[in-house]
C-alpha cells in the first residue's frame, strides 16, 4: 500500500514539472513572436522603435544595364589603336599566362610617356576589320573586344605596374590598352510599354550586323552593334525600336503550294465520293471549274496593302562610335535576330 502511494506520488509530481517545462517554453515562444513582429512594449523612458522607409522619390533610379555590359560591350571603331600602350608582362608570367581581376600586369610605358599613378586604363583586343550583308555602310570599322580595365600603381621610367580591377575575359601579353572613360549607365524607363503595333517614327533606321560573342538569336541584356553612330547623330542613352518588316520573310520564303489536282478527283472508281477534298486546291473563282487558277500566298503578299511591321525588342544605346554604337537589348516580345531593324524612339 505504501509502495503504490509513493510511485503515485512521484508520478503526480512529474505530471506538474511536465505541464510546467510546457508554459515556460509557451511563453518563450510568444515572446519571441513578439519580438519578431515589432510588438514588443518599450521600456519605460524608451522611445518606441519605429521602422524608416524611403520614399520612391529618393530611391536610386533603376538601371537599364550593368556595369560588365557598359564595360565589357566591346565596340567597332574607325580610330586607329597606332602608339597603344600593351601589356608586356606579369608578376606571375612564370606561373601562368592568363590573368584576371586582382593580378598586377606590366605596362610598355611609364613617366616618360607620361604615365602617373591612379590612372585607369581599359583593356582591348582587335579582332579586325569588320563588315556586314545587312549595312550599306560598307566597312564599319575594327571589331574590337573590351577584356578588362586596370589601374597604375607604380611607375618607373619606361614601365608601370598596374592592378587589374575588372576582367571580363582573360588578359593577355600583347592585349592593348586605351584611356578608360566613364560611361554612364543609361537610367531605366519605368510605366513605358512596347507597342506591338506602334507606327514608325520617321527617325534614323540601321541594322543589327553583330552581336557579342558571336550570337544570332538574341534575347533580353544581351550586347549588339548597329551600324547607327556619331555621324546619325545618335547618342548614349538612346531608345531604339528593334522591328521586322512583313513585306517579305526572314526565315521563310514561300513558294507554289503543293496540292493534288482537283482535275481527276478525289473520288474512288467504284464508289464515287466526290472530287472535293481538304486537301484540294484553293480556287480563285469559286464560281469557276475546279480546274481554274489557284489561290498562291505569294500572290497575296504582293497585292496587299502595307501592314504593321513586326516589333520584336527595344534596346538602349550604352557607347557611340563613329559609324556604329554598342547597345544592350531592354525588352523583348520574342526573340531577336542579327539583320533585324531598328528605329531611333
Amino acid at each position: 500500500m505504501l509502495r503504490s502511494s509513493i510511485i503515485l506520488t512521484c508520478k503526480a509530481v512529474a505530471l506538474v514539472l511536465l505541464l510546467c517545462a510546457f508554459a515556460l517554453l509557451t511563453a518563450s515562444a510568444q515572446a519571441q513572436t513578439r519580438r519578431g513582429g515589432q510588438t514588443r512594449t518599450p521600456a519605460p523612458g524608451q522611445q518606441p522603435a519605429t521602422t524608416i522607409v524611403t520614399p520612391a522619390a529618393e530611391r536610386a533610379p533603376a538601371v537599364s544595364a550593368r556595369e560588365s555590359e557598359v564595360d565589357c560591350g566591346g565596340f567597332i571603331t574607325t580610330a586607329s589603336p597606332g602608339g597603344a600602350l600593351e601589356i608586356i608582362g606579369a608578376a606571375e608570367e612564370r606561373e601562368r599566362r592568363v590573368f584576371g581581376q586582382g593580378d598586377l600586369i606590366y605596362l610598355s610605358g611609364g613617366a616618360q610617356h607620361g604615365l602617373a599613378a591612379g590612372q585607369e586604363f581599359s583593356v582591348v583586343r582587335p579582332r579586325g576589320r569588320f563588315r556586314s550583308r545587312f549595312s550599306r555602310k560598307g566597312t564599319l570599322g575594327v571589331y574590337t573586344q573590351e577584356v578588362g580595365r586596370v589601374r597604375v600603381v607604380r611607375v618607373r621610367d619606361r614601365v608601370s605596374v598596374a592592378e587589374v580591377v575588372r576582367s571580363c575575359d582573360n588578359l593577355l601579353l600583347g592585349d592593348l590598352l586605351r584611356p578608360a572613360a566613364r560611361r554612364a549607365v543609361p537610367a531605366a524607363r519605368a510605366g513605358v510599354t512596347l507597342d506591338r503595333f506602334a507606327e514608325p517614327t520617321g527617325k534614323q533606321t540601321g541594322r543589327i550586323v553583330l552581336a557579342r560573342d558571336g550570337r544570332e538569336l538574341l534575347s533580353r541584356d544581351q550586347v549588339v552593334f548597329i551600324d547607327l553612330g556619331a555621324e546619325d547623330n545618335l547618342r548614349a542613352g538612346d531608345y531604339l525600336t528593334v522591328f521586322r518588316p512583313l513585306n517579305h520573310g526572314t526565315l521563310v520564303e514561300y513558294g507554289d503550294e503543293t496540292a493534288q489536282n482537283t482535275r481527276r478527283g478525289f473520288e474512288s472508281d467504284e464508289f464515287r465520293g466526290g472530287k472535293f477534298s481538304n486537301q484540294a486546291q484553293r480556287l480563285k473563282d469559286i464560281d469557276g471549274g475546279s480546274g481554274g487558277p489557284t489561290v498562291k500566298t505569294p500572290d497575296i503578299k504582293r497585292r496587299r496593302p502595307a501592314v504593321p511591321r513586326q516589333v520584336v525588342g527595344e534596346l538602349v544605346v550604352l557607347h557611340v562610335e563613329g559609324r556604329t554604337a554598342t547597345a544592350v537589348i531592354t525588352r523583348v516580345l520574342q526573340e531577336v535576330h542579327t539583320g533585324d531593324h531598328v528605329e531611333v524612339q
